[in-house]
């Protein structure tokens, strides 16, 4: 089964998104995204350290484990 508009349907729904989050001030912003760290936290529990979260920032290493 096709679903020829469903590409079309996203794409005018996160432009919508874009739209309304460029007409917020920074305070609503700003408490957008506690809001959405909050719920990826409480909702991916340790999951949340894959996307963004170093667990040990000073231990560069390359392929073969060496500094």
């Amino acid at each position: 089964m096709r679903r020829n508009g469903l590409g079309l349907l996203i794409a005018g729904l996160a432009a919508y998104g874009y739209y309304r989050f460029s007409k917020m001030s920074p305070a609503e912003k700003t408490a957008m995204k506690q809001k959405a760290k909050k719920m990826v936290d409480d909702n991916l529990g340790s999951f949340g350290n894959l996307f963004g979260k170093k667990t040990n920032p000073g231990a560069a290493t390359n392929n073969f484990g060496q500094p």
